[in-house]
């Protein structure tokens, strides 16, 4: 009875964690599609957005704060109930990326057109860290420890697209050095994102802990 009655808590905050990422998923796309489309509006409700992300975390760990106190659980279970800890943390980490892309975008618009090519390699990276965290919720749920290892390694990926925004902001900025203000605005952005995966790969490595009980570094 007791065992039943933890596996189905423990069902609940999968399916909320499973809520939060949808959320924190819908809110990339949206930063991505202003980033775009130069969509001021969809770039708005990301920001809203963001706040209700922050709630689903807090619920959650109050959730599981719960269960640990009241269930007990040892051994694989309790790795679980820590996981989700880690888990919380990092996605709300990335729903705070994509609110900056959503600033970013807005200001972008402002702007006008950018002097270094630089939506093309910050689309590209949010749409790989979209990819990697729908990715890595998928190894969660389906407790796949060589999915997240899989997930983690797209993360290179996003290395190679700032490095090259990163290149390119310097090479433009030290022919024109009235550039700098612009360039490093967009740095401040192509760092999120590349902490963006960062985050995402945090999250493999709880899962990987929490299957197989071992700490493993990736990507390091």
């Amino acid at each position: 009875m007791a065992r039943t009655l933890f596996l189905e808590k423990l069902n609940l905050l999968r399916q909320d964690i499973l809520t939060m990422a949808t959320k924190v998923e819908e809110n990339i796309g949206k930063a991505l599609a202003a980033l775009r489309t130069c969509n001021i509006e969809l770039a708005n409700e990301v920001r809203e957005n963001d706040s209700e992300v922050d709630a689903m975390q807090l619920k959650i760990e109050d959730d599981a704060a719960m269960v640990i106190a009241t269930q007990q659980p040892v051994a694989r279970d309790l790795r679980e109930m820590v996981t989700i800890f880690k888990l919380t943390g990092n996605i709300e980490r990335v729903g705070d990326h994509a609110a900056h892309l959503a600033r970013a975008a807005k200001k972008l618009t402002k702007a006008g057109k950018s002097p270094f090519r630089a939506q093309m390699h910050l689309e590209r990276m949010a749409e790989t860290g979209l990819i990697m965290l729908r990715s890595a919720i998928s190894a969660y749920m389906a407790q796949d420890a060589q999915a997240a290892r899989n997930t983690a390694a797209m993360d290179i990926q996003i290395d190679v697209e700032h490095k090259a925004l990163s290149d390119d902001i310097k090479k433009a900025i030290k022919k024109n050095p009235s550039l700098v203000k612009g360039g490093l605005q967009i740095l401040r952005t192509s760092n999120q994102l590349e902490r963006l995966g960062d985050h995402v790969t945090n999250m493999c490595e709880a899962i990987i802990y929490m299957v197989e009980g071992k700490h493993e570094a990736l990507n390091d």
